[in-house]
């Protein structure tokens, strides 16, 4: 069933009675008082997507890890490339089931704010530092840089998103139900907005999850391939591979090598799209959702591939685990890389006066002031917010012997 949605606000399009509807949002945190004004033409979720686009953090994301270290190569993609595939990939399926795509290009564009340096060997890493001090996890840093962190607009910090987007971002893993999942950022946020943590989150967040799925699992193996951590050969036996590889034969018969990995990852995106579409389709309508919080009460989520594409997309993940993530080069940098991290917590939290000025002042009160748990958080966000250059360069400064004013 679609219903036709117009408004004033700009939002003129055709949405099922299930997606995410702008001028039916729960709000924002601050009241703004412009949301339908004349300098409100754009929806409440175009505005959310602006806003995250327009961020400091979104813009370091650009020499932030995704495997490899920006300086091993300008091809291989980074936190910001891989961010914008992930939202173009989410806002088409957005329009192909009638869902707000606004909406599921904000939280795809937001999802990966919250990375270290050095991607997850970073994150691995500062978790560890942390381990004493209330731990680290991305996810909950995304929060704190869209809620605190953010320090732009002169009523509030952060970027005072609306209650979806938030709730989208916070939840688009599924629902938050034990403790351990239930991190001191997203539980002060859900005291401020209700953001019902035990439910799913919207159809447009599901999408955006499996989106970052898709994304990552077809563009990876263009910079394996590329990086040479393994040959076209070695993977023409996996599930889905196989038959594109097969497909491309009989359509070109040979071609180099640039071309067949190029039409290998379109086709695999295409594929694991098509069936996205296929089975969440079939299980919107075995729901018959009428409304969004009909998404969201749903005993499973609605947004899924089918169980048989699951099982090959881990097959997919497991061969990739082996044979990219754990490749010994990719060892070698991740070695690194947490070495960098660890040294840098550790030397500020026994030195706290290393930190630049505006960091021993982070709290509107000398660092020196707060007890050793608040004192680790803000060096957790310190490192957190470093690009891979910078964290790099940081460590130089600090523990050789040479000049300090680079």
């Amino acid at each position: 069933m679609t219903s036709i949605i117009t408004t004033s606000s700009g939002e003129d399009r055709s949405l099922a009675p299930y997606a995410c509807h702008g001028p039916a949002s729960r709000g924002r945190q601050f009241d703004e008082g412009d949301e339908n004004s004349s300098i409100g033409s754009r929806t409440t979720f175009q505005r959310d997507r602006d806003r995250v686009l327009h961020s400091g953090a979104f813009r370091r994301l650009k020499h932030k890890t995704q495997v490899f270290v920006y300086h091993e190569g300008d091809y291989f993609r980074t936190r910001l490339t891989h961010s914008i595939e992930v939202a173009q990939i989410a806002r088409s399926m957005a329009r192909a089931l009638r869902l707000n795509d606004d909406l599921a290009e904000a939280v795809a564009l937001a999802h990966d704010l919250g990375h270290t340096p050095f991607g997850h060997a970073g994150e691995e890493a500062l978790a560890r530092c942390m381990t004493d001090y209330g731990g680290f996890e991305h996810n909950e840093q995304t929060i704190r840089i869209l809620t605190v962190l953010e320090q732009r607009y002169a009523s509030f910090d952060g970027l005072n998103l609306s209650w979806e987007t938030l709730e989208g971002v916070a939840k688009h893993n599924g629902p938050i139900t034990s403790g351990a999942q239930l991190r001191p950022a997203i539980s002060q946020l859900d005291a401020a907005l209700s953001l019902q943590l035990s439910t799913f989150a919207s159809a447009e967040a599901q999408l955006a999850n499996l989106a970052d799925d898709i994304a990552y699992l077809s563009h990876d193996f263009d910079d394996a391939l590329r990086a040479g951590l393994f040959e076209i050969a070695d993977i023409a036996h996996l599930p889905q591979v196989k038959q594109a590889l097969a497909r491309i034969e009989r359509t070109y018969g040979e071609i180099e090598r640039g071309r067949l990995t190029h039409e290998l990852v379109r086709r695999l995106i295409s594929v694991f799209v098509e069936d996205l579409l296929r089975q969440s389709t079939a299980n919107l309508q075995a729901l018959d959702a009428g409304h969004p919080d009909d998404i969201r009460g749903a005993s499973a989520a609605v947004i899924a591939f089918s169980p048989e594409m699951a099982t090959d997309l881990e097959a997919l993940r497991e061969y990739l685990f082996t044979n990219m993530w754990r490749h010994f080069k990719v060892n070698r940098m991740t070695s690194k890389a947490k070495r960098v991290v660890t040294d840098l917590f550790n030397l500020f939290m026994s030195e706290t006066n290393t930190l630049p000025d505006e960091w021993q002042f982070h709290h509107k009160q000398p660092l020196v002031t707060l007890s050793d748990t608040a004192t680790a958080r803000v060096i957790a966000d310190y490192i957190a917010s470093m690009t891979d250059r910078y964290a790099a360069l940081e460590h130089e400064r600090l523990f050789d012997l040479g000049p300090i004013l680079r």
